[in-house]
């Protein structure tokens, strides 16, 4: 249906067209999405009597230079961020373009054209100017639910943003911890390597002096050799570990190196406040990623309501008209105002079921984000656990350690004067080595679990204050 009105429509006729304009925005619109996913009151882990306060830039608090430049270098030059940054760049231009459908649309258009008749022996000139505009009025809200689903996919674009810088600062001080611990673990057993090829020393002096025969030779040569084979693996993992750390500050893992006169013991592993579980929904971006994704659902299921409904245009136009050619002079003008009113009235259903899948969507987001509430709880639960048994654990194996290294100086020295046997000294060099080699992947758990609790809460990170609520 079409309607087109003259300059001089009657008072009725805009006094309707004057309503419909009043009733724009007014959208039919379904119960936002409430989630009733109750919060525990505390942790099941036990939280730190003294900790640290949570910081943005919580990778200080481990008191590295090395490793605060590493996380600032890959936080200006990784991929990943530039690429997340570029999907924020595409939300916002997907809004700005649903924020232009609610605008008017204008046209113009400028013809001139001369045509010749052979027989008439005439030529027919004319020229013309034209302008036209116009406007779908949103009387039931669609085109304003796009705009909120936009703005809302735009959030949740800058929040995964958010969530990937958090995880990239943590995945670096990670790698680096590894790399300070595998180098720990390969000057363990070089020192271990040393150790052995000095008691085989001593035992062949002794096969020399006839206090020791071959086979104790044999033994310890064994030991020798199985010391040399335990550090090639670990020296492999060391040109590795420093690769994938190179991967992510952006760099080409060929030729770089870090954290060249820094060992693990020198780290502090910080006792971070976890808060209360019910601090964790403003805490974390991701959670905030989506809860936002829930609210472009909610957008996405209004809008296709909205368009089972009819949709309503108002046009308007006006032009001139000139027979003389590339001029308007006595030309004739014209002028237009139109309203249209449309309805599909059969598509097979294709809109109701639209509605329908835009509803299990929204249905399925629903159940992710208290899926994700959940597992966040677990995680910072877990956190607090490993932290906790991670840090008794350091304090267990130094005194294994300091008991080994005293077993085995009391077996070298017994063993010189005739007293043990060799295979006391083997097993105490292996208890050694065990030990020293348990303390510094027990010294990386404890400093990643500090790592892992950090990225858990949220790195310090805080929502802003429209997307604190959960409904």
């Amino acid at each position: 249906m079409r309607a087109l009105l003259s300059p001089f429509c009657s008072r009725p006729a805009l006094a309707g067209i004057a309503t419909l304009m009043l009733l724009t925005g007014c959208a039919v619109r379904e119960p936002r999405t409430v989630l009733l996913a109750p919060m525990p009151v505390a942790w099941n882990e036990a939280a730190p009597a003294s900790s640290t306060p949570m910081a943005i830039d919580w990778w200080r608090a481990f008191g590295s230079a090395q490793l605060e430049a590493l996380v600032t270098e890959a936080l200006a030059g990784s991929s990943d961020l530039r690429i997340a940054a570029q999907r924020v760049r595409q939300a916002d231009i997907a809004l700005q373009l649903a924020g232009a459908t609610q605008l008017p649309s204008v046209g113009a258009s400028v013809g001139s054209s001369a045509n010749r008749s052979e027989g008439s022996g005439g030529t027919r000139k004319s020229t013309s100017v034209s302008l036209n505009v116009s406007y779908e009025v949103d009387l039931w809200g669609r085109l304003a639910a796009g705009v909120q689903g936009a703005q809302a996919s735009l959030a949740a674009s800058r929040y995964d943003l958010d969530t990937a810088r958090i995880t990239l600062a943590a995945s670096v001080a990670t790698t680096y911890f590894q790399l300070l611990s595998t180098r720990e673990r390969v000057a363990i057993a070089r020192q271990n390597l040393a150790t052995a090829e000095r008691v085989l020393r001593i035992v062949e002096a002794r096969v020399r002096f006839g206090v020791a025969t071959p086979l104790d030779v044999s033994q310890q040569t064994t030991t020798v050799l199985q010391q040399r084979t335990a550090l090639l693996p670990l020296e492999v993992q060391v040109r590795q570990t420093a690769s994938a750390l190179a991967l992510l500050l952006g760099r080409v893992p060929q030729g770089f190196d870090a954290g060249q006169g820094e060992a693990l013991t020198q780290l502090v592993a910080p006792v971070v406040a976890p808060g209360l579980p019910s601090e964790l929904l403003t805490r974390r971006p991701d959670l905030a990623s989506t809860e936002a994704d829930l609210a472009a659902a909610d957008a996405n299921v209004a809008a296709a309501r909205a368009a089972l409904l009819p949709s309503f245009s108002l046009s308007a136009g006006g032009g001139v008209s000139s027979a003389a050619l590339l001029s308007l002079a006595g030309g004739t003008g014209a002028a237009s105002l139109g309203l249209s009113l449309a309805q599909n009235l059969f598509d097979n259903g294709r809109q109701r079921l639209q509605v329908e899948l835009s509803r299990s969507q929204r249905e399925a987001l629903v159940e992710g984000y208290a899926q994700a509430i959940r597992g966040a709880l677990k995680e910072v639960d877990d956190a607090l656990g490993n932290a906790d048994r991670n840090a008794r654990q350091e304090q267990t194996q130094l005194q294994v350690v300091t008991q080994a290294q005293r077993t085995l100086d009391l077996a070298e020295l017994r063993y010189r004067e005739g007293i043990d046997t060799l295979l006391i000294v083997l097993d105490a060099q292996r208890t050694l080595f065990g030990a020293q080699d348990a303390l510094a992947q027990i010294r990386l758990s404890r400093l990643t679990s500090a790592v892992d609790l950090y990225r858990v809460l949220g790195g310090g990170w805080q929502a802003p204050l429209q997307t604190a609520s959960t409904s």
